[in-house]
């Protein structure tokens, strides 16, 4: 894929409309970095990159050869590496000082609606837009469900890492031993058939996080079905659309899942709990993103190699789609500075090329984010030997066009918080589902004023 410039690098903007908003940060943002803004348009450059994960860094040095063969630079990184939500917020600090801000940053999806908080992103990260059109086919072949975390007003702030599509990982020797038929389906077959297992061998086949210090894992187990089944937390606008009939369906669903034992109560998908109750046999299958494997299950069960298996998720009776998606990671480049050029240069030359997404899947197992990588005859030839040496790429073309956007508001923090409390009360008991949905929309006004 060629690169092609799309339109003059903006002019130098030592400071940028200091007060201007009276947007507390938003108002503070002076600079998008120290030193030259003379835009550098060919040879040596060091591009600063922020990020959460070691995998990406190790992902784009490998990278720097490809690059640098495409353009007119030869790339160097400096990496600085923090926690996911340490790195927005350095990153808005360093803006307000106006020096130190990185050129390349990776913003974990939920840390990233910080950025939409009055125009921060429109001041602080370069408009990949016109960059995308400028390419032949790209703006068509980018999975618009994956930049839908990213954007605002129909403009393209970060490239994700992933289209993480939720599916339903199960143990294929249990389910074979307690007599669970492959054709199952629906939802409610799996709960009626749930029920049945957990009264005889004591095994749960879904879950759900109900530790009340991290709210993120809370909402997960919910927002996976609930976006299957069709529902939403916010539109494209970020209006709140949560309380809907779907919504209590799915928490129906799950609360009398907790009561027949079909679902299980962890204290979280990674930790201690999850872990003895993987090794016991008590999980047997549970919903979660394609990236669970890698990091929940290898991680916890090495040794249940083989006997894993990836399926898609079964549907609900009344409708929905029959997969969603959970995570994923944005990156983008910081506006103004005399590397934003060569940083995005870099970023389409390794994050977007049809090479560099698949070696993306190779190296870190995160899903192409274009549609016509899907088809390469590498990755559909791909066997996964932890799930039996099952062939996924087929199952993940099927699933494609069932995969839902996922629009993000400035005041998705709030929400979390109150969701994950109201959840925690409904599986419990003490609230009903809709009790507990018009409890999160009240709480949720009350808190973020609209």
């Amino acid at each position: 894929m060629s690169y092609l410039p799309a339109a003059p690098p903006p002019p130098p903007r030592r400071a940028l409309l200091r007060g201007a908003l009276g947007l507390g940060t938003a108002a503070a943002l002076t600079a998008c970095g120290g030193g030259s803004t003379t835009p550098r348009t060919s040879g040596d450059v060091t591009l600063g990159l922020w990020t959460h994960d070691p995998g990406y860094e190790a992902f784009f040095d490998k990278g720097i050869p490809e690059a640098d063969r495409a353009g007119d630079f030869r790339y160097h990184l400096k990496v600085t590496r923090a926690g996911a939500p340490d790195v927005v917020t350095k990153l808005l600090a360093q803006a307000v000082a106006g020096r130190g801000t990185p050129d390349l940053v990776g913003f974990e999806i939920g840390s990233f609606p910080r950025m939409l908080r009055g125009d921060i992103a429109e001041r602080l990260l370069h408009d990949f837009t016109p960059d995308i059109e400028a390419v032949p086919g790209l703006k068509e072949d980018l999975l618009p469900a994956r930049t839908a975390p990213f954007s605002r007003d129909g403009r393209v702030y970060a490239f994700d890492s992933d289209t993480p599509m939720v599916v339903y990982f199960h143990r294929q020797d249990l389910f074979e031993k307690y007599g669970l038929a492959p054709s199952m389906a629906t939802w409610e077959e799996f709960a009626e058939a749930g029920a049945r297992v957990h009264r005889d061998h004591e095994a749960s086949m879904c879950v759900v996080s109900t530790v009340g210090s991290d709210p993120g894992q809370v909402v997960q187990s919910f927002q996976m079905l609930l976006y299957q089944r069709g529902g939403a937390f916010f539109d494209a606008d970020g209006t709140l659309v949560l309380d809907s009939p779907e919504a209590e369906e799915v928490l129906r669903f799950l609360c009398r899942g907790l009561r027949s034992g079909f679902v299980v109560e962890v204290s979280d998908y990674y930790g201690a709990g999850m872990q003895t109750a993987l090794k016991r046999g008590r999980v047997i299958g549970l919903p979660m993103a394609i990236w669970y494997k890698n990091y929940g299950l290898v991680t916890n069960v090495p040794e249940q190699k083989g006997t894993w298996r990836v399926r898609a998720l079964p549907r609900f009776a009344k409708g929905g789609g029959v997969t969603a998606a959970l995570g994923g990671t944005g990156f983008g480049v910081v506006e103004g500075k005399a590397n934003t050029r060569a940083a995005t240069e870099f970023l389409f030359r390794t994050w977007l090329t049809h090479e560099g997404q698949v070696r993306r899947f190779t190296e870190t197992g995160y899903l192409p984010t274009r549609r016509s990588v899907y088809e390469d005859p590498r990755l559909g030839a791909y066997q996964d030997e932890f799930c039996g040496g099952q062939r996924l790429f087929g199952l993940y073309r099927a699933l494609l066009p069932d995969v839902p956007p996922f629009h993000q508001s400035p005041d998705q923090s709030i929400l979390y918080d109150v969701l994950g409390g109201n959840l925690l009360r409904a599986y419990h008991g003490d609230l009903s589902p809709r009790q507990a949905l018009k409890q999160t929309a009240a709480d949720f006004r009350d808190q973020a004023g609209r």
